[in-house]
């Protein structure tokens, strides 16, 4: 009886918050969520939950698995919103639900934060969760890697399938302990790939299992790549799943010898093609089926909008705050972009999700490669962009590049009259929608 009222009034709340067009992915679900916590545990699931979870990537990668599955016939519900905490998912679980807890749909996927996976289901409701990577991520909240380690695998028992990136060995310790099936998937050296440690965030170091240090044969960014323990077996191994051959440059790369197209020309991209290949393969999509999505390039964008501001390309890479490898990843790729470049940083809230604003994790970003000679600007914007220049300061970027932009209001004329060369926005996902404001605004007046 309290599970129908509790999916009654999620739904009703659903429909007043879209009367007064608000988003209403949030609202709901906590007063339903409050009313009764066990709730989600009560619901008739389909033949297919799948949980998309990890410090970076699970977006992009959820984004992926939705298309191919939609393309290829499944009945698919996701928050497609990114409200990835336990409000969101418990208003998007009731929503489509009948009033006697059976989900409607053929399958439910679901990207999860990494803290908040024990509160969704309680074990053996997801049948596959996709792990992409466990990485310093959200400090003030999260703490070290280890604990979510700790949270993701705390949630899930034997029968769920795991999928999970081979290149790295801080995720893969559960082989040592896990009982249940585990999928790999990784991607092989590029040439972008390094052989000496690169950057400042390195957040696994040592095997697991003896706890001798690691040896790299090649690293990707961080603690992600080729290693191997030089005193017992814990190694990366050969994936299940690997990409090959991968050519950012032209936007591809194969798969079990398979060319595929990438949506976007980045390494997460690889990283999230790869998983969503491995997913769908092992709840039995046919190989034909995968690459026909991929290769016909009807999977939008979730990330790394493109659209000019008057004659200017413009390149909204969203970096994750408090993310160092995920600011590394879109630093990297302006350095090794052509022409002459200018670079927009910069954020109003630390985080979506809590008030306090700690600033510790500038310093784990390596600002250093700003200095590259082809950014001749680099515009900062937002409320904390004077704690931004003191860290560019120390990783001594000349002052003769920095642009501080006071007032949004002059965001456009700044750019267009101070700066030159191809614009690269560099900002988190709030920032990223008034970036896309002001420049929908003086489009709308200039035609």
């Amino acid at each position: 009886m309290l599970r129908a009222l509790q999916i009654i009034v999620n739904k009703f709340l659903t429909f007043v918050c879209k009367l007064f067009r608000k988003n209403g992915t949030q609202f709901p679900g906590a007063i339903s969520y409050n009313m009764n916590q066990k709730v989600l545990e009560k619901i008739k699931y389909p033949k297919y939950v799948i949980g998309v979870t990890g410090s970076s990537g699970k977006g992009t990668t959820t984004n992926l698995i939705y298309h191919i599955l939609k393309n290829n016939g499944y009945d698919v519900v996701y928050n497609e919103s990114g409200s990835n905490g336990i409000r969101g998912i418990t208003t998007l679980i009731l929503n489509n639900c009948t009033i006697f807890g059976k989900f409607k749909h053929e399958v439910l996927l679901l990207e999860l934060d990494e803290k908040h996976l024990h509160l969704a289901f309680g074990k053996n409701k997801m049948t596959h969760l996709v792990v992409t990577n466990i990485t310093r991520d959200q400090p003030a909240r999260n703490g070290s890697p280890d604990l979510i380690y700790d949270a993701i695998f705390h949630a899930i028992d034997e029968n769920t399938t795991l999928i999970l990136n081979a290149d790295d060995p801080g995720l893969m310790r559960i082989k040592l302990t896990f009982p249940g099936e585990i999928i790999t998937y990784g991607v092989n050296k590029t040439r972008d790939s390094y052989l000496k440690k690169e950057n400042f965030s390195v957040d696994n170091a040592y095997c697991p299992n003896c706890h001798k240090k690691l040896i790299y044969s090649y690293y990707h960014y961080g603690h992600i790549g080729s290693y191997y323990c030089p005193n017992c077996d814990f190694k990366r191994g050969n994936p299940n799943f690997t990409a090959k051959n991968v050519n950012l440059k032209n936007g591809t790369c194969e798969i079990n010898q398979h060319s595929i197209h990438l949506n976007q020309r980045f390494l997460f991209t690889v990283y999230a093609t790869t998983a969503s290949y491995a997913l769908c393969k092992t709840i039995g999509l046919s190989e034909k089926k995968i690459l026909n999505t991929f290769n016909s390039g009807v999977i939008p964008m979730k990330r790394g909008k493109e659209l000019f501001l008057k004659d200017r390309p413009v390149m909204m890479l969203e970096s994750k705050n408090e993310n160092a490898l995920s600011y590394y990843q879109s630093l990297k790729y302006i350095a090794n972009a052509g022409g002459e470049k200018t670079v927009i940083l910069g954020f109003d809230n630390v985080s979506r999700r809590y008030k306090y604003n700690d600033l510790s994790w500038l310093w784990d970003v390596e600002f250093e490669l700003l200095n590259d000679e082809s950014i001749t600007h680099v515009v900062l914007i937002g409320r904390f962009k004077w704690d931004v220049r003191v860290r560019l300061k120390y990783a001594r970027v000349p002052d003769k590049k920095i642009v501080m932009l006071d007032n949004m209001d002059d965001f456009v004329k700044t750019i267009l009259e101070e700066t030159k060369g191809d614009i690269y926005t560099m900002v988190c996902f709030d920032m990223t929608a008034i970036l896309l404001n002001k420049i929908k605004e003086y489009q709308d007046g200039n035609n």
